[in-house]
């Protein structure tokens, strides 16, 4: 399941630059997370590290897309054979 950051964001960049995809980018007013390049960390880490580094809690899984850990490593393997780029 792809993740999702919630309202309590406080916008203090510390999830940015630890997402292996580069899912992660500054939206309209907090970050917000690209569903198509979230694999969880999943092939990269044992925890998803935006979970691990954020200070207030406010990365959770989207319900709106729901994958197992076989449709993550299989995003994961996509995502490497074309450059980290949705295809």
């Amino acid at each position: 399941m792809s993740l999702k950051i919630n309202e309590l964001c406080v916008n203090c960049d510390v999830c940015e630059p630890v997402c292996p995809n580069k899912a992660i980018a500054m939206g309209p007013e907090i970050y917000v997370i690209d569903p198509a390049l979230c694999t969880e960390c999943v092939g990269h880490y044992d925890e998803a590290q935006c979970v691990a580094v954020c200070p207030v809690e406010c990365i959770d899984s989207d319900p709106a897309h729901p994958e197992t850990n076989e449709q993550l490593l299989a995003k994961l393997a996509r995502l490497q054979m074309h450059g980290g780029k949705v295809a």
